[in-house]
């Protein structure tokens, strides 16, 4: 196995988000992945671009016939939550600079390429790593619904929350998650579908406190972020590399995308 210099500089912000919460919701796996479903995985050679704390990577390593999980930050974390998973290799790499020296059957990444330094490029290395016949499968944030959060909570976070302790922010993170309990359970149970994140309201309700406090740190604990847009998504999976392609909105704020590689 080889791999290139990693050129992303490690970034501390993503080791204590996942020393400081977990993500146990199999359901927003399940959607994310759709139209794929975790049978889609079983006896499949699996590579997962920027595991994060392990949680997807236990989703998926009961069907799979191997995994190998990479992230940049936080493999040691993954690694324990994993600790009982035979068929599951951790390298710490870089996802848009790796050369793993193989393809897989199923290459995946979600909630990740978005928060790398260059996206498209990133893409293009998980292609790279993708079998012919195999399975590219991505989840981000999209450019369309994400208005306020790019152009008020973005500049807002660089400018004020830059330089705070991460458990500070976690707990600014638990009083806006509490704040939002009263819109979501008032306004948002009205049919008024035309507020800003009013489909992404209906998945907070489904939620636990720690989980939504999750969604809401993450917004404010990631050192950047790039909004993908319709068209940037479909370019990655351009009918010339893909076939089979699909690229669902989810919840009015992500894409999921996925194809076969011809």
């Amino acid at each position: 196995m080889t791999e290139s210099s990693a050129e992303q500089k490690k970034q501390s912000e993503w080791h204590r988000q996942w020393t400081l919460l977990e993500d146990n919701e199999l359901f927003l796996f399940k959607d994310w992945i759709l139209p794929n479903t975790l049978e889609d995985f079983r006896g499949k050679s699996v590579l997962e671009c920027g595991c994060g704390g392990g949680q997807h990577t236990s989703f998926i390593a009961p069907f799979a016939e191997s995994v190998t999980a990479v992230d940049l930050n936080t493999t040691e974390i993954a690694k324990k939550r994993n600790a009982g998973a035979r068929n599951v290799e951790f390298v710490e790499a870089d996802i848009a600079a790796m050369d793993l020296g193989r393809q897989y059957d199923i290459v995946f990444s979600i909630g990740v390429v978005h928060h790398t330094d260059d996206p498209d490029r990133t893409i293009a290395n998980l292609t790279r790593h993708v079998k012919p016949g195999g399975k590219l499968i991505v989840w981000v944030y999209s450019k369309e619904g994400n208005e306020l959060v790019e152009k008020i909570v973005e500049p807002f976070r660089k400018t004020f929350l830059r330089n705070m302790s991460r458990e500070a922010l976690l707990g600014l993170s638990k009083l806006i998650t509490a704040l939002l309990y009263v819109p979501v359970y008032s306004v948002y149970l009205l049919p008024l579908k035309f507020l800003p994140f009013y489909e992404y309201f209906g998945n907070f309700r489904k939620l636990s406190f720690e989980r939504n406090t999750l969604n809401v740190f993450d917004k404010l604990n990631a050192p950047q972020v790039d909004f993908i847009s319709r068209d940037r998504i479909g370019k990655w999976f351009d009918e010339k590399i893909f076939k089979d392609v699909s690229i669902r909105p989810y919840k009015g704020v992500s894409w999921s995308g996925s194809g076969v590689k011809i």
